[in-house]
């Protein structure tokens, strides 16, 4: 295994021992996969929960009965684009893996297997072809799970950011993998999401396809005292030093974003020296650095919204967390033009992924932006 040199992973599979918590989550997840029931598997983004999935993907039970694959979907708008990205991580994966699984795959998906091209050293086959090459994405679909069906060990496909397809423009899709996954008998399922709000609405109402087929499962931000410990240990375990107080603030700050969080003290971990200690001011220019490098990308982003939308984002963003956005109150506390605008602007930002929601306690959603660290940058400029 490669030397870490920083304790606060921000890519790629975190090493066990780097990884933070989630021993119950972890205990859960495994248990739910182990005993043959499907997953949906929601949290806010970058809280962690592909990490957790990636986590138990390490671990020997895992490893030694299944082939694994894991797909990000969030990019994707059609069946199409969902049918070559499940192919290509199927193949990819099994590539090193099984010769005889990856001679199986070509032979079984017939529709594209005259589009694969061969290394002429190895003879092993390539995934060469492109997205067009799928002419009949639901027929391709059943072959490559007339694959899996077929596999010599059993199957485990996590599908993150699993609510995108309600985004595609085929109107029957759930119904269409749902009857898929349904008569699938050699894979377990993980379906993962950020937008939790569709993801229930998808699994949990009685008119929809995939209604019962899953277990729930949720995942919330790790506990701040658990955090800080993590954060001082590793410090401790690399001869620095961190003053709990610092973790505390940055913890406040994301609200237990892990994401963030990990990004900040990457950073600030870099910046402290051997036996010294991060102190806040280490923290702060972590901070100053992170947003600096990035304001370039914030303007041109927020250049492209038009007036209203942006105003609205700036008034969320000012407030962190943001409820009632369209009362009478919020309109006029932030200088916007009318509610029936916010309405609007309010509606654009949803949909293009400026903004999410969640309940308070009260039940009353509750709007934030969707990128903790662009909150922090309009805060300090606006």
């Amino acid at each position: 295994m490669a030397t870490i040199n920083n304790p606060f992973v921000i890519k790629g599979a975190i090493p066990n021992e780097y990884f933070c918590d989630r021993v119950e989550e972890t205990k859960t997840l495994t248990n739910h996969i182990l005993n043959g029931r499907n997953v949906v598997l929601t949290a806010p983004r970058r809280i962690g929960k592909t990490g957790l999935i990636a986590h138990c993907f390490q671990t020997p039970e895992w490893e030694k009965d299944y082939y694994i694959f894991f797909i990000d979907i969030l990019d994707t708008t059609s069946l199409k684009e969902f049918t070559f990205a499940l192919g290509r991580q199927i193949f990819e994966t099994l590539r090193p893996k099984s010769k005889q699984m990856l001679d199986l795959f070509v032979l079984t998906v017939r529709s594209i297997s005259g589009e694969f091209g061969y290394d002429p050293l190895s003879g092993m086959p390539k995934f060469s072809l492109s997205l067009g090459a799928i002419r009949n994405p639901e027929y391709t679909l059943s072959e490559i799970f007339d694959y899996i069906d077929q596999a010599d060990k059993r199957c485990l496909i996590a599908i993150d950011e699993f609510q995108q397809i309600v985004h595609y423009s085929e109107k029957n899709i759930e119904a269409v993998l749902r009857t898929h996954i349904q008569h699938c008998k050699n894979a377990d399922f993980i379906f993962a999401g950020s937008e939790r709000h569709i993801l229930e609405e998808m699994f949990n109402a009685p008119s929809r396809p995939f209604y019962a087929s899953t277990t729930n499962m949720s995942l919330e931000a790790i506990p701040q005292t658990v955090y800080t410990d993590f954060v001082v240990n590793n410090f401790r375990a690399f001869h620095k030093d961190i003053d709990p107080a610092c973790v505390e603030q940055v913890y406040l700050t994301f609200d237990g974003n892990t994401y963030c969080m990990q990004k900040v003290l990457n950073v600030a971990f870099s910046m402290t020296e051997n036996d010294g200690v991060c102190t806040q001011s280490i923290i702060d220019q972590a901070m100053d650095d992170i947003l600096h490098e990035n304001e370039r990308n914030y303007k041109n982003r927020l250049s492209l919204l038009t007036p209203k939308p942006k105003e609205l984002l700036i008034a969320i963003a000012k407030e962190g967390k943001a409820t009632r956005v369209t009362s009478g109150d919020f309109v006029r506390s932030h200088h916007l033009t009318s509610t029936s605008s916010v309405q609007s602007a309010l509606k654009q930002l949803l949909s293009d992924d400026w903004i999410t929601h969640n309940a308070d306690e009260n039940g009353n959603k509750q709007y934030m932006l969707s990128d903790m660290f662009l909150t922090q940058w309009i805060q300090r400029n606006f």
